[in-house]
């Protein structure tokens, strides 16, 4: 080997971490991913179905919720490290949205229940009866998927979202005046916390932490500050319903990335985010005209908002160095993208990154992956590995992707 080349490698090796340096070469195409230079993308598998968010165990064995078909969620197994798991199990009942790792447990959110197993050591998938933490959710109606996220000591968060689009009379019915007070928020629409460690809890037993979220899938606890983040998808039908033009009815309301406190209130159905007037503004609904704030001013503002309709449906912090130190301690969104900004193009198909410093949002979004068409990458969920790499699931093709820095 020339002197230069082994110099070369040497340096590459010192430099990189060990997880870095010792990968194999990227696959031509990057499964169909258009990804910034320098990183690479591997096809993990791409036949889960309709597969919805990631957890990765210390160990690296990859977890995926499938929301339709017989295993509620899918574990795989990468013993040599190339990306490509040598085992896969299916496990829980189908219809999952959510599949969480916490202290030994694997956890599993379906529409109207909380479901955990014991994870014994060496076991890819659980054995056994699972344990149900939480049942009696709130399901049915528009948007009965079901979130986790788990903040200090004993808490479990559940995102349990709206049942309608805008709590109108008449749901999606052209001027049909919103209900008021909206009776769904006493139940739907907001975040509640329960005990992780406490099997039989029902819904009641719960405490509603914020409220005001449509559809709030999105959710993540921020490593370090123990805050907790949610990004919420917006309301439609603007124009179909209330006259508003194509423009306004493509743009907004805003999709939030929003700092979640107990005791918050983001407005739904009263209020939404309007990305041209940069406030809460008052619902058409409850008499709004797109600019009135009314009854909004003490609705809490998102701390990024994103385009109208982008769908955003997992969250992922990015602790590691692996990276580089621009994406270090960061917030991966993966955005499932629009139907409803016709008759003006559809968007939003990708994996965005936000910047953050102390804690905060510090910076634009940046575009992190797309698919060469929308259809490959109506991204879905987002963990990260160990190693520092980044899993990106997509539910329209039943593809997962591992994203490593070459």
């Amino acid at each position: 080997m020339p002197l230069g080349t082994l110099l070369f490698r040497s340096l590459a090796a010192f430099l990189l971490p060990a997880s870095a340096a010792s990968r194999a070469p990227c696959p031509p195409g990057n499964g169909g991913l258009t990804l910034p230079p320098g990183f690479c993308a591997t096809v993990v598998a791409d036949d889960v179905g309709p597969v919805r968010q990631l957890a990765v165990a210390p160990g690296g064995e990859l977890y995926a919720a499938v929301s339709e078909g017989d295993d509620g969620a899918i574990a795989f197994r990468d013993r040599d490290g190339d990306g490509k798991p040598e085992e896969r199990a299916g496990f829980g009942p189908g219809g999952a949205n959510d599949v969480e790792i916490r202290d030994g447990y694997v956890y599993l959110a379906l529409p109207n229940r909380i479901l955990r197993w014991r994870l014994d050591p060496g076991d890819l998938a659980p054995e056994g009866e699972a344990e149900t933490i939480v049942a009696d959710l709130p399901d049915g109606g528009s948007h009965e998927a079901k979130s986790l996220a788990f903040g200090a000591g004993d808490v479990m968060f559940v995102s349990i979202g709206s049942a309608s689009n805008s709590c109108q009379e008449s749901d999606r019915e052209a001027g049909s005046p919103g209900r008021d007070p909206c009776r769904e928020l006493e139940r739907r629409a907001g975040i509640w916390s329960f005990a992780a460690d406490r099997p039989g809890q029902r819904f009641a037993d719960g405490r509603r932490h914020a409220t005001g979220l449509r559809n709030a899938l999105a959710l993540a606890v921020q490593p370090g500050t123990g805050a907790l983040h949610a990004a919420v998808h917006g309301r439609d039908q603007l124009s179909d319903n209330w006259g508003f033009s194509d423009e306004v009815n493509a743009n907004e309301p805003a999709e939030e990335l929003v700092r979640v406190e107990e005791g918050d209130d983001f407005g739904w159905p009263y209020c939404y985010y309007s990305n041209e007037y940069r406030k809460k503004v008052l619902a058409p609904e409850y008499g709004g005209d797109g600019r009135k704030v009314g009854r909004c001013a003490g609705a809490k503002d998102p701390a990024v908002a994103f385009p109208g309709h982008w769908a955003p449906l997992a969250l992922a912090f990015y602790p590691s160095e692996t990276f580089g130190s621009p994406y270090q301690g960061g917030l991966f969104i993966a955005f499932h993208g629009s139907w409803n900004r016709a008759p003006l193009p559809q968007a939003g198909y990708r994996v965005s990154f936000v910047p953050f410093e102390n804690g905060k949002p510090a910076g634009k979004q940046q575009t992190f992956a797309t698919g060469r068409t929308p259809s490959q990458l109506r991204a879905s969920g987002l963990t990260v590995g160990p190693d520092g790499s980044l899993y990106i699931s997509a539910d329209g093709n039943g593809k997962i992707w591992k994203v490593t820095r070459q």
